[in-house]
């Protein structure tokens, strides 16, 4: 019997039978998974991480739960590609992308994209190249061969650039007993990013009210179970250190743990501190991290191999094997909200991954958000007080500065009673600190001879000057032009006015009264990065600067030893527009700025320029009552039926055309159904009406808090007019910002 050659080889080389089906979430906008065939012979589970065909392309995915549909034949479905070497996501990190996408009412594969961020981490790191002492005596002995044998004869594996930098000898004498096979080549598992922590590396120094407030924490950490604790502590009051032992009950637990920051926060400072505390630094994960170190982490980060990480709010993404406890650090900080594609706020979010996890998950803030006070006082929360400063630190003694009767001199924008206690500070060799929370030189800048302003062409906002690189910016889109000579709408030469401060004019006013003081200009568009801000923040630390100048990234819990004085430029500045939380994201800016000062125990003051020295959040703030603030501010939130005692969603509608915004905004508007409890207000041109080239309508839905905001609004959104053309809509569940 014969057999046709042509039917052999079809036999050998036929595609795999596929007899089963599985959902696929994709990270693209769909509402659900894709179902895609299983070839026989390949193994996926719920949370393996795929490469499946969509259309022409080949795209990473997660198989999704749901089990198989018994309806759809494998046979006609197109075939997963490719299962990566790669532990699956837990059912906990899965129902936790399912909740965000329901919350946020954003599609699932969108939220998933945020956990699958690094994908050259989805297979194994390669090996690395090692040596192994064998034994044997080379042909010549020399002093340094000697310290490389010595070295390498307790039979521990090693790099060869690591033994030769460790035995103190160039890479040539290794390579040398290499060659006399001295060492034998063998392959070692990719070192890990970073250390394990040793969670009794150093005994922890806890006074009185820290000792009490570690043990209430720790309380809920022997529980292992979901809790939600409130540290409310004043600035330098040991917040830090008590949270530290959280997170070693936690290790010897053998859990990991996250630690979120808003990301100017994630200062080398930080980080040396924990260091000291646990003999290793955590893993960082920032939008600074080069990719390879990001793949390595995330990879490290869900084989359990890193056991603490430290990241700004896109680490609460990361797919850990086995997470413990959530830090939520400067929980009350506006950064932690996203507003690109998913809006989420990373802090509430932090809660529900403990409740899924069912894990502990810790606040700590010096000024917390008043939502956070709420849950506290509802028993929601346990709040943990720490009402003074560690050691024998005193708060800093605060002064308004009334701007109406101390007016600062023609041109300037510093009063002469801030200009005395800025010399004073100097003249002491202690350190001040002037905090405008402004960018750049001015933010207007006209023609004093026709009136032209310089606008941005693709926004409705003005160009700030940026004196220092010579440029007129724009800080939505980031459109730049170089500072004009003359006027371009009249030709008239240098006639052009700032208008207004930035840190770049007081800097310059600073140094026209104090030209032997050495100052720093700190800013957010700092040329450098993360990287520079670091070496500033550290230079300053060290005594290396007089005057300090800064926008807001000055107040995220950084420690000045010599900084005895703090200066507000203008305390009114948050308070000029129509947020409704104005009055309290001033008070803890401020407060969190004035904190800075005299945290080692030295004499300390925070004077504050102000035009409404009768305001409740100056008189809260220089009199240290911020529990009469939260009160009146909890009180006037209540009763208007904000959040935390209402519920708010924002519409943002944005278009080519301001005919197709508005008109698109005004269908959603007519389609919303009518429910008891839930109102629409709208649409309405936005503040900033114009962001890059786009208009912009905002609708607001404003319900009461057990209102069921999803359900109206997924209603709303199906009934209303579909997106077409350059028609987009964007949802943000609990909005911060109204711009």
């Amino acid at each position: 019997m014969t057999t046709d050659s042509t039917d052999l080889f079809g036999e050998l080389f036929k595609a795999p039978v596929a007899t089963r089906t599985v959902p696929v979430l994709v990270p693209l906008p769909v509402a659900t998974p894709y179902s895609y065939a299983v070839p026989d012979g390949v193994h996926v589970e719920p949370g393996s991480v795929v490469q499946v065909p969509v259309g022409p392309r080949q795209v990473i995915g997660v198989v999704w739960d749901g089990g198989e549909d018994d309806k759809l034949d494998p046979k006609k479905l197109r075939p997963i590609s490719h299962v990566f070497d790669c532990p699956p996501l837990t059912k906990e990190m899965r129902d936790f992308i399912d909740w965000v996408a329901s919350y946020t009412l954003s599609p699932p594969g969108l939220v998933a994209r945020m956990a699958l961020r690094a994908p050259n981490a989805f297979e194994p790191e390669p090996m690395v190249e090692g040596l192994r002492f064998v034994g044997g005596q080379p042909e010549r002995m020399t002093p340094a061969r000697t310290r490389v044998m010595e070295l390498a004869n307790d039979g521990v594996s090693w790099t060869r650039s690591g033994l030769a930098h460790a035995a103190g000898v160039s890479l040539s004498v290794v390579d040398g007993l290499i060659a006399q096979g001295i060492f034998e080549t063998i392959f070692l598992a990719p070192p890990p990013v970073v250390a394990k922590p040793d969670p009794d590396f150093t005994a922890a120094r806890l006074e009185g009210p820290q000792r009490e407030a570690a043990e209430e924490i720790l309380g809920d950490i022997d529980a292992q179970e979901f809790s939600v604790s409130l540290i409310d502590g004043v600035t330098g009051s040991g917040k830090t250190e008590v949270y530290f032992e959280a997170i070693a009950e936690t290790l010897r637990r053998c859990k990991q743990v996250l630690i979120l920051l808003p990301e100017i926060a994630l200062t080398a400072a930080f980080l040396e501190r924990f260091e000291r505390r646990f003999g290793a630094k955590p893993a960082e994960w920032h939008s600074d991290l080069p990719p390879r170190m990001r793949e390595k982490v995330w990879r490290q980060a869900v084989t359990g191999e890193v056991r603490v990480v430290a990241g700004a709010r896109s680490a609460l993404f990361l797919p850990f094997e086995d997470l413990g406890l959530i830090i939520v650090d400067e929980e009350h900080d506006p950064a932690y909200k996203q507003e690109d594609r998913v809006f989420y706020n990373a802090r509430d979010m932090a809660v529900v991954r403990g409740r899924i996890g069912d894990f502990p998950v810790v606040l700590v803030s010096a000024t917390p958000s008043v939502e956070s006070q709420v849950n506290g006082q509802a028993g929601r929360y346990n709040t943990v007080h720490m009402p003074t400063r560690f050691g024998d630190a005193a708060l800093p003694d605060l002064h308004l500065i009334d701007m109406r009767r101390h007016a600062p001199e023609r041109g300037g924008f510093l009063s002469p009673v801030l200009l005395r206690g800025i010399g004073k500070t100097v003249e002491r060799g202690e350190q001040a600190l002037l905090f405008l929370n402004r960018r750049g030189y001015a933010p207007l800048t006209l023609c004093r001879v026709c009136g032209h302003r310089f606008q941005c062409p693709q926004c409705s906002s003005w160009l700030v000057e940026h004196r220092f690189r010579n440029q007129l910016q724009c800080h939505q889109c980031g459109y730049s032009e170089r500072t004009p000579d003359a006027c371009p709408e009249c030709g008239t030469l240098d006639h052009l006015v700032a208008c207004g401060p930035g840190v770049e004019r007081i800097a310059e006013e600073v140094e026209k009264h104090f030209p032997q003081a050495r100052t720093i200009v700190l800013s957010s568009d700092i040329m450098g990065g993360v990287k520079r801000l670091r070496l500033e923040l550290e230079a300053i630390a060290k005594g290396e600067a007089d005057i300090v100048i800064g926008t807001q990234l000055v107040a995220k819990g950084h420690n000045f030893p010599l900084m005895t004085l703090v200066g507000i430029v203008d305390a009114d500045l948050g308070l000029a527009n129509g947020d409704p939380r104005a009055a309290e994201r001033t008070f803890q800016l401020l407060s969190q700025v004035t904190g800075r000062a005299g945290r080692t125990g030295l004499k300390s003051h925070g004077l504050l320029q102000t035009y409404q020295p009768q305001h409740p959040v100056m008189q809260a703030i220089v009199s240290g009552d911020a529990g009469a603030f939260y009160e009146r501010e909890i009180s006037e939130r209540e009763r208007a039926v904000l959040p935390p005692f209402g519920r708010l969603a924002s519409i943002i509608v944005s278009a080519d055309t301001r005919q197709d915004a508005e008109g698109h905004a005004r269908g959603i508007r007519n389609a919303a159904p009518q429910v008891q409890g839930i109102a629409v207000l709208g649409p309405a041109e936005a503040p900033l009406a114009l962001v890059r080239g786009r208009h912009r309508f905002r609708l607001l839905v404003h319900g009461r808090r057990n209102s069921d905001m999803q359900g109206f609004l997924r209603a709303m959104l199906s009934q209303g007019p579909k997106e077409r053309g350059s028609v987009q809509v964007q949802l943000d569940i609990d909005p911060q910002s109204f711009l």
